[in-house]
């Protein structure tokens, strides 16, 4: 017997190439990869790898669950004058990754589908936890910070590995790169995150953000885009009472 009501599980819709409701996919975590471009990691600040042999391991951190927006309507959050907006590729997990991981030849394997989404940050929380080498949990993980557009089922994508990814806000670009610029490749991703943690289906992986990250404020509407699947459009609404 429950002793308090149980929250709901987060879902997303999944739709067809044509648009066709196929059903809803429910979310058990969220990573995300970050500086996983390389133009994106020298405006932050942080050193980028000349070659595939020089980049190390990838970075990741997490956000809750709950923090997806579908709807697209984002309240500005609290304790920031600096909501900063990170267009990526998400990934959506259908199936488990096997004990002990999985190998980088059978990762794609997992993936039930794609959608593009917000990495939504509060930058001078992140800029003081970072001056004081602290962990900027609070910059990334807060409610609503993960606005997502619908999935497009894998089987339906096809080949998204030189696709456009773009974020305009009320109309202007503001970002945009290609997937091939990615530092490390979704198969890449899911192996290393399958070494760190029990990768389940319900999972999602926000791929990391290419250069131009930049402010939102109440009002801003945004549209961010990966070619070939579904859009995200929304906007930021006032804070929450």
């Amino acid at each position: 017997m429950d002793l308090i009501p149980a929250s709901a599980v987060p879902r997303i819709p999944v739709l067809g190439r044509a648009g066709v409701v196929q059903g809803e996919f429910p979310v058990h975590r969220i990573y995300c990869v970050g500086r996983n471009f390389a133009e994106h990691a020298r405006e932050m600040g942080a050193a980028a790898p000349a070659s595939k042999a020089e980049r190390g391991s990838p970075t990741f951190f997490m956000k809750p669950a709950d923090a997806i927006v579908v709807d697209g309507n984002v309240p500005y959050p609290p304790a920031t004058s600096q909501l900063h907006h990170e267009v990526e590729l998400v990934v959506a997990l259908g199936r488990n990754a096997p004990i002990g991981g999985v190998a980088v030849s059978d990762a794609q394997a997992l993936v039930f589908g794609y959608g593009v989404g917000l990495d939504l940050t509060r930058r001078d929380l992140q800029s003081a936890a970072k001056a004081k080498s602290l962990p900027w949990d609070t910059a990334k993980g807060f409610d609503h910070s993960a606005p997502l557009g619908p999935l497009l089922p894998r089987t339906e994508a096809g080949d998204l590995d030189s696709a456009a990814l773009w974020l305009e806000v009320n109309g202007q670009r503001r970002q945009q790169s290609t997937l091939d610029r990615m530092i490390w490749r979704v198969p890449e991703i899911l192996h290393e995150l399958s070494k760190l943690y029990a990768l389940r289906a319900g999972d999602l992986v926000f791929m990391g953000t290419p250069a131009g990250v930049g402010p939102l404020l109440v009002g801003d509407r945004f549209h961010a885009h990966v070619d070939g699947l579904h859009a995200l459009e929304g906007c930021v609404a006032p804070a929450l009472g």
